[in-house]
């Protein structure tokens, strides 16, 4: 869907994604699916908010992990 979203876990990302890169691709996320790359001010709130929970998902998501063949964290 959004070819700019690089993979945050290894082995594609040999370190641990750090919380720019996870909200580097949160923004990324929610320009695609809302359309606008920089919101209007009536929509900025529920932009910036929509970037913080992606974030948040995306971040319990990678700790969540396990990726077959790699050690344990």
């Amino acid at each position: 869907m959004c070819r700019s979203i690089k993979t945050l876990r290894p082995p594609a990302l040999p370190e641990e994604a750090t919380q720019d890169e996870i909200r580097a691709a949160a923004l990324q996320y929610v320009r695609k699916v809302s359309g606008f790359r920089a919101p209007a001010a009536h929509n900025r709130e529920v932009f910036d908010r929509a970037v913080d929970a992606i974030a948040e998902a995306t971040a319990e998501l990678l700790d969540g992990l396990e990726v077959r063949g790699a050690a344990a964290r």
